[in-house]
């Protein structure tokens, strides 16, 4: 393989794919490369199928080999909740601030020792013919009472983290891709890419 292409139009995330993947000769490119290729309904019930349905459609519609990424915000005492639903929780506009609102007010009165939460991120990877493989990770914390921390995106300014006494929006971003659920899920990916292929290939 000397190409994948990453379902996102994110820079960011294709700047870690594309470090991780360097290391194997393999070039990244992403779906800003690919303008035509229209937008995947996430329908899914879990992070793993709608990672698993991105890369399969784009993979599908581009006949290359692909990886897509769903993740999101878990909360144990909403049952789970955003969940899938994370980066519209508030509406279909996605904004950030307006989904901290609506996931602290549902949170009011709870005590922080009943506040636990995890990202999750799922990778999918897609490969024509073959069988699609997932790996997932989390990074636990708790959910504060209010937004601390001025970097990160999306939820990271509640995310408290006890072993960092911070936010998650409040460590640089080297401290934040350390222990990140995408850092994490990368670092899986690159352990089992090898077992991966393998996989794929007996589904031929």
């Amino acid at each position: 393989m000397k190409e994948i292409v990453i379902a996102t139009k994110n820079a960011g995330k294709v700047r870690e794919f594309a470090a991780l993947f360097a290391k194997r000769g393999i070039d990244v490119k992403s779906l800003l490369d690919f303008p035509d290729v229209p937008d995947v309904e996430e329908t899914g019930s879990t992070f793993a199928e709608n990672a698993k349905l991105k890369a399969e459609a784009v993979s599908d519609r581009l006949q290359r080999p692909v990886i897509a990424d769903d993740s999101g915000l878990a909360v144990d005492a909403l049952g789970g909740r955003p969940g899938v639903y994370s980066a519209r929780y508030a509406g279909e506009d996605k904004n950030d601030a307006r989904n901290i609102e609506k996931l602290l007010c549902e949170l009011e009165g709870v005590p922080m020792e009943k506040r636990t939460a995890r990202f999750h991120c799922a990778l999918a990877v897609a490969i024509p013919g073959r069988l699609t493989a997932v790996v997932e990770a989390t990074c636990d914390g708790y959910i504060a009472e209010e937004p601390r921390g001025e970097g990160g995106f999306g939820y990271d300014p509640v995310f408290y983290l006890p072993e960092k006494g911070k936010t998650m929006a409040e460590l640089t971003p080297e401290e934040k891709n350390a222990i990140s659920h995408r850092a994490k899920a990368l670092a899986r990916l690159n352990e089992q890419w090898d077992e991966i292929m393998g996989e794929t290939r007996r589904a031929e």
